[in-house]
């Protein structure tokens, strides 16, 4: 019988990019370490639309969104 057995030296196949494990743990250490460390008191009043043009546009965009969104009553 030979049974072949990995190399050692050959890299193993790395998931990365969307989906990716790797790539959800990071995502969610890094808005572990926001929540944790933001002071969203003042965050918060930043993320406000500077103007009603900017407003409108965020309102537009957020309108498109949901026209490709499979959720009802959306």
């Amino acid at each position: 019988m030979n049974k072949q057995t990995p190399n050692s030296t050959t890299p193993k196949p790395q998931q990365i990019g969307e989906g990716s494990y790797e790539g959800t743990r990071d995502y969610q250490k890094g808005v572990d370490t926001y929540l944790k460390d933001a002071n969203l008191a003042a965050d918060a009043p930043a993320a406000r639309p500077a103007d009603a043009a900017e407003a409108a546009e965020l309102k537009a965009a957020e309108r498109e969104g949901l026209s490709h969104s499979k959720a009802k009553g959306q």
